[in-house]
């Protein structure tokens, strides 16, 4: 009777072994699941916070405000940027300068010299030298004021080539020059035939001596 009693006892705990072994499988299976889940999470979280930050940033970087007025100008020798800061500064403007593909050397304005650069532009009204600034988006400005230098009585053409560029519609274009001495005489006018959109007033000459006061006093003649 013992060693039947004995043998059952034995089958008893035989099979509550083998049920405690199947139990276990299952919960090592879904907590590899589960820690697997948190891991996906996490890393989706990871990816999501890291690229939030880069889209915001181009949303922000392609709806950057400006104000209605623009300065562009042209100089060789500095003098028109000179006025161009000072406009920009009554007016508190934008401003964008025009830089050439090839800069001017000196020997480039050597105006007592008939084979010089500038001597050679001036002397061809069809040349258009290239411009290397990045290109200009003009939506939203309602004025431009727009300077350079005269140069043998004339805007340089390196100006043609810029206004032919560009639509002007709905825009007030204001010409300014630099010389020693030559008035804006009809280069105002030759921009806005050449850019043929825009609405242009008389242009203004100054000095290199042109102080933010004169530039002040021109600016308020004009509305």
């Amino acid at each position: 009777m013992k060693r039947k009693i004995s043998i059952l006892a034995a089958f008893l705990l035989a099979f509550s072994l083998a049920g405690c072994g199947n139990t276990e499988t299952p919960a090592s299976n879904e907590s590899a699941q589960t820690e697997t889940t948190e891991s996906v999470q996490e890393a989706a979280a990871e990816n999501y916070t890291e690229e939030a930050p880069e889209n915001n940033t181009e949303e922000t970087d392609n709806n950057q405000a400006h104000g209605d007025v623009l300065v562009v100008y042209f100089s060789a020798t500095g003098t028109t940027r000179g006025v161009a800061e000072k406009i920009a500064s009554v007016e508190d403007a934008d401003i964008y300068e025009i830089i050439p593909a090839e800069s001017y050397s000196d020997a480039d304005l050597n105006w007592n010299d008939s084979d010089s650069r500038s001597t050679v532009e001036q002397n061809d009204p069809d040349v258009r030298p290239e411009i290397s600034s990045d290109a200009l988006s003009l939506d939203g400005y309602k004025t431009v004021y727009i300077g350079y230098p005269i140069w043998w009585g004339e805007e340089p053409r390196i100006m043609d080539t810029f206004v032919e560029k560009y639509s002007f519609d709905g825009i007030t274009m204001i010409p300014f020059c630099t010389s020693s001495s030559s008035g804006i005489g009809r280069s105002g006018h030759n921009l806005a035939d050449n850019a043929g959109s825009g609405t242009w007033l008389d242009g203004q000459r100054f000095g290199a001596g042109a102080s933010e006061e004169d530039v002040r006093s021109w600016i308020e003649s004009l509305r």
